[in-house]
């Protein structure tokens, strides 16, 4: 763990240079995804928030669709995650990571938890405004990004992480494809989540350069 754990210059959601941007919520609604872009049930919910996003998000990742290459199409896995569940993935990996590297500290498991879960307090799953997603065919079948949706540094060996050297050169292709769609819709990508793609959160605002995040967290009503 610990080479990645160096995070190579990455910066984290639970870095001060984040979690300091203010929030000036525009007030955009949830949006439901489903019928406007591919959505894979595998964390469906019986109300259905894995499934919306913020309004201009989901403009944007439209938008990226259309600038896919002939074949591909975007499969959205999960968008808004409501606060509780998004604190418990957070605590469970944190659980994972301790009682895997006992030495580590508690200010080393949040930091190091957060490769992976956002904390709480900067989440952008719950503010509706990131998604995470892959790439499939025409037909539904998803393509080789070099590691599942969701595998966790360890699991994976840190291939997760968008530049990871240790993959395919299909599936480095494949995100290369994925990531200049996105980017030019105006997305940011999580750097240690190849499938983790934001508009309007912090993350977005300290990547941007922008004074503010755009979207706070939101009540699915």
């Amino acid at each position: 763990m610990s080479d990645w754990l160096a995070m190579r210059n990455i910066v984290l959601i639970s870095d001060p240079r984040v979690t300091s941007i203010a929030v000036e919520e525009n007030g955009e609604a949830l949006a439901d995804v489903r019928g406007v872009l591919g959505v894979d049930g595998r964390l469906a919910d019986p109300a259905g928030a894995y499934a919306h996003l913020r309004e201009g998000l989901l403009l944007r990742l439209s938008d990226a669709q259309r600038q896919l290459p002939y074949g591909y199409r975007l499969l959205v896995v999960e968008g808004y995650r409501p606060p509780v569940l998004q604190r418990r993935y957070f605590e469970q990996y944190k659980d994972e990571l301790r009682a895997a590297f006992p030495e580590m500290s508690p200010q080393e498991l949040h930091v190091a938890a957060s490769r992976y879960v956002s904390p709480i307090e900067v989440a952008p799953h719950t503010a509706g405004a990131a998604v995470d997603l892959t790439l499939a065919t025409d037909d539904g079948a998803e393509l080789d990004m070099g590691t599942p949706v969701n595998a966790n540094p360890e699991q994976s060996d840190g291939a997760c992480y968008t530049d990871a050297p240790n993959i395919s050169a299909a599936a480095r292709e494949h995100r290369k494809i994925l990531g200049a769609a996105l980017e030019s819709a105006g997305l940011v990508n999580y750097p240690t989540e190849w499938w983790h793609w934001s508009y309007g959160d912090r993350y977005w605002a300290m990547t941007t350069n922008t004074p503010a995040a755009l979207y706070g967290p939101r009540t699915l009503t």
